[in-house]
């Protein structure tokens, strides 16, 4: 429907609630509605005076399209695809959480593309604050200072490439110039921002706001979105009241006073870490002396014992062997809990009583030192309730063993595919695995120190605590990427067929729409309790994807739930993650939503979420030569830590 209050925008209503609005017409388009710019053959029109306001469109061509509201509740635009005879959608909204109206409250700017999503603007900080650490940013933000409208001193701050603030509650004069509008806003003590009603020549025209700015989000490509002037209180400009000059003048030899001595000290600092990082260059030196002398004598032998020690960040105890041995019962037998790529994984129990899982590297493991120090480097800098604990690792003559807290419901493989169907797990609890590896996979995408790809999410490496909380392990295969790197290229491609998606599998890019593709599938059998198989191939139904796809199209998803639970689940709350699970298996990494928007995903209505598109599938293409690097051929069991599987060449 058209909004025709304040500057006139189409919404899609719930009922009596707007779910989603295109933001005003800027001129050229919608502002919420980027996409428009992408449609080829399409003019968009726009007619807003005292006897119309009407929105249309024609095409150059004989395309035939149209705009519509489908059964999830999302409006898409399709066009007749005369080759397949098919409708093929090439826009929908709502795409993602920024766009569902007031997520993240007033006064605050959403962002798909930052974790969290939602930031006060400058100026503002959380009205409640505790809520904001769990993610919940609907109560919005306040002003850190009030408006000073009698001394004029306020100014205002930019927020570029925005859709703008919900409009009904705004002015609108097409008459004025965007100069008259800064006047006028800052004469109106209730003015709270403006922005030009059109962007063409410059700006012209003013909307002013006289409340609060809700339902504001940004965009990070300057081809989007428009201008927005936010009003505020000189301080918080980042500027003080200088209207006599006097004090500006002292600004700039502060700021160079306050360089020149913060320089200092971090030259200090680097001479400090510098010799101390000397020190213990030479301690380690001695260490290794000591201990090929012990070799030397009979004690222990083996190459590179060692050479993880070299790293001085490792922040991880180093234990000694013969405490392994005694906590394991020499790796006895009847302590073995599985085996994977990695190795065996036993359970033991150290002096004070705590129980481990100690992972104990083969001998006839590809998987070697570098891997080693991979995971005990990278777990060593995570800290999250929903990844694996590593206690400590040891380093002595070929040995090289992982200890980790032990988890006494094994893993989720064993849980879903190794029972007996009647101890099948209830939905709750399942519910509770999906959000506590989303919630992990999150913190290692967004909200680490490190950006973490793991590379390698399967059921086999998704541990579970006594109370069914679900932990990450295996960070052998992972990856670190740095400051703007979003997608990694590998000619060796590691990982497990079933959980790998298509562009990793065949050309060997990576990134976290990678990990997110495994975790759809994650998602998808916890809920059918079946087994994504193997490869994929051209036929169909021959893997879970394409079972639970067909089965969504047809109308039956449900069918497709795990029989061991019976009927006792929420029918609504299990749509919603089959959808969500669909959406994050889409063929197109661009098309899966990032962690902080499935998550968002998961706690909403399932009406809002986009319809998914197809599935990704990867063949197995002559070109590719394969090899299972799996310590022990189809090793899935209680603690299968690492089976993988390489892919030379492209």
């Amino acid at each position: 429907m058209m909004e025709v209050r304040g500057d006139p925008e189409l919404v899609l209503c719930a009922g009596s609630k707007k779910v989603w609005r295109t933001g005003p017409w800027n001129g050229f388009r919608y502002s919420g509605i980027p996409g428009t710019l992408t449609y080829t053959g399409f003019n968009f029109s726009f007619i807003n005076n005292e006897q119309e306001i009407t929105y249309s469109y024609n095409t150059s061509s004989s395309v035939l399209s149209k705009l519509t509201v489908n059964q999830s509740g999302a409006v898409q635009r399709s066009l007749w695809v005369e080759d397949s005879g098919m409708w093929n959608v090439i826009w929908y909204a709502p795409m993602d959480q920024c766009d569902t109206m007031r997520v993240c409250g007033p006064f605050a700017a959403c962002n798909p593309n930052t974790s969290p999503s939602c930031d006060c603007i400058q100026g503002f900080t959380p009205k409640s604050p505790a809520k904001w650490l769990y993610r919940d940013a609907t109560d919005g933000c306040v002003r850190k200072t009030k408006l000073d409208c009698l001394n004029g001193t306020d100014g205002f701050h930019v927020i570029p490439y925005t859709k703008l603030a919900d409009t009904s509650n705004a002015s609108v004069n097409k008459n004025l110039s965007l100069v008259d509008c800064k006047t006028k806003c800052l004469s109106n003590c209730s003015c709270t921002a403006y922005a030009p009603a059109d962007v063409r020549n410059g700006g012209s025209g003013c909307i002013i706001w006289t409340s609060e700015l809700t339902d504001l989000r940004v965009f990070i490509n300057n081809s989007y979105g428009q201008d927005l002037y936010v009003r505020l209180a000189a301080i918080d400009l980042g500027q003080s009241s200088t209207a006599s000059g006097k004090s500006s003048k002292w600004v700039i030899p502060f700021v160079i006073i306050i360089v020149s001595m913060v320089l200092i000290l971090a030259y200090i600092g680097y001479l400090i870490r510098k010799r101390r990082k000397r020190r213990r260059s030479r301690a380690i030196q001695e260490s290794n002396n000591s201990f090929h002398e012990r070799s030397n004598q009979g004690v222990a032998s083996g190459n590179n014992h060692l050479e993880l020690s070299q790293k001085n960040d490792l922040e991880l105890p180093l234990l000694d062997f013969g405490t392994i041995v005694s906590a394991t019962e020499n790796f006895s037998a009847d302590n073995k809990l599985g085996e994977g790529g990695f190795g065996p994984v036993y359970k033991g129990r150290l002096g004070d009583g705590q129980e481990i899982a100690v992972k104990r590297l083969a001998k006839s493991s590809v998987q070697g030192l570098v891997e080693f120090k991979n995971e005990v480097v990278l777990i060593a800098k995570l800290q999250h309730r929903n990844l694996v604990r590593l206690l400590g690792c040891c380093i002595q003559g070929e040995e090289r063993i992982l200890v980790y807290e032990y988890m006494p419901n094994k893993s989720l493989d064993f849980l879903l595919f190794g029972k007996p169907k009647e101890e099948g797990l209830g939905w709750q609890i399942r519910f509770k695995i999906i959000m506590g590896i989303a919630r992990g996979l999150l913190y290692l995408h967004h909200d680490s120190r490190l950006r973490v790809i793991h590379r390698d999410l399967k059921a086999s490496n998704i541990l579970l605590d006594k109370d069914m909380n679900p932990k990450i392990s295996d960070f052998g295969m992972a990856r670190i990427f740095g400051g703007d790197e979003v997608e990694g290229n590998t000619r060796k491609v590691v990982g497990t067929y079933g959980y790998m998606s298509p562009e990793y599998a065949m050309d060997g890019i990576f990134s976290q729409k990678s990990d997110v593709f495994s975790f759809g599938v994650l998602m998808l059998e916890i809920i059918t309790g079946k087994k994504n198989r193997g490869v994929y191939l051209a036929a169909a139904h021959t893997n879970l994807l394409d079972h639970v796809w067909n089965s969504w199209k047809e109308g039956n998803s449900l069918q497709m739930v795990d029989e061991s639970m019976g009927y006792s689940y929420p029918m609504n709350e299990v749509m919603s993650c089959i959808k969500v699970g669909l959406l994050c298996v889409q063929n197109h990494p661009e098309d899966r939503p990032l962690m902080p928007s499935v998550l968002v995903m998961l706690s909403g209505d399932s009406a809002l979420l986009p319809y998914p598109k197809e599935p990704g599938f990867a063949v197995r293409s002559v070109p590719y030569q394969m090899e299972s690097v799996s310590s022990k051929p189809n090793s899935s069991s209680t603690y299968d830590m690492s089976v993988t599987t390489l892919v030379d060449g492209r």
